[in-house]
């Protein structure tokens, strides 16, 4: 059935918008750091998000990957560094250039297929990608949520990994707060931290469906990483947020506190 033209009209819009959005804010194209290498290989610290993230990932020799909304490229050249075949997907031209660039000087290119497209109509065929990983990339998405998911799920191979970080929402009130926090916030029109409503979508899609609680304290990062950069920070700096990453971890695995987090990792893997 063909798509109502008033609907059409408002994804075309949005995807302009969101397209605009992220070519306003462009990266460094730099070297992959060896210390983020070393970071995101075993052992990991299980604590922190992306390391919890690659972790679960394992092995990634020979693996294929598709990295959505993969922007800059940044966790692209790391899955490739690291062994996989990325197929990376973003709206941004801008950000699909800069990966470009940026595998190109890492020496990935061979290892990395970057497409610009919205993922509503991108060609991706079924039964494809060992692994779907997603980062910050579904809260974007919430009004066409469910078909997003069903068209990712689809495009993994039988009992392949699908992984996204999110941000979260799942107490009201502790949100209202972090709003008091005087910390400046990019973000697109639509977007919004991902609720319980959301969560239930996404199980649907995949069933055995878990989810790892992140960053209550460790909000307070931001504060204490010059540029977010935890590999050259000062040890003091970096003792500074594995003591904040581990008195997260402890409380959130207090049922009280576990609303209170701020991020998840949800991973499941197709039926």
């Amino acid at each position: 059935m063909e798509e109502p033209q008033s609907t059409s009209d408002e994804r075309q819009k949005r995807w302009k918008s969101e397209a605009s959005f992220f070519d306003e804010h462009g990266t460094a194209v730099l070297p992959l750091d060896p210390l983020t290498i070393k970071r995101y290989s075993p052992p990991h610290r299980l604590r922190f998000n992306k390391e919890f993230r690659f972790h679960i990932l394992g092995d990634l020799t020979g693996k294929t990957v598709l990295d959505v909304g993969c922007g800059d490229g940044t966790n692209a050249v790391t899955l490739a560094k690291l062994g996989a075949h990325v197929t990376g997907i973003d709206i941004s031209p801008k950000s699909i250039a800069t990966a470009q660039e940026r595998a190109r000087i890492n020496g990935l290119s061979e290892r990395m297929r970057l497409i610009c497209a919205p993922l509503e109509v991108v060609d991706l065929a079924p039964d494809s990608f060992d692994i779907v990983w997603g980062d910050a990339i579904l809260h974007h998405l919430i009004p066409e949520l469910d078909a997003v998911l069903e068209r990712l799920t689809a495009c993994a191979k039988p009992g392949g990994l699908v992984i996204f970080s999110e941000p979260v929402n799942f107490n009201r009130t502790l949100r209202r707060i972090r709003f008091m926090v005087p910390v400046r916030i990019e973000a697109t029109p639509d977007e919004r931290p991902l609720e319980a409503a959301e969560v239930r979508v996404i199980q649907r899609r995949l069933p055995d469906l878990r989810v790892a609680r992140f960053t209550l304290l460790a909000r307070l990062d931001r504060f204490v990483l010059p540029n977010h950069n935890y590999e050259r920070a000062s040890p003091i700096r970096r003792g500074l947020t594995n003591t904040l990453a581990l008195i997260d971890s402890l409380l959130l695995a207090i049922p009280g506190f576990r609303s209170m987090a701020g991020t998840a990792v949800f991973y499941g893997h197709r039926r």
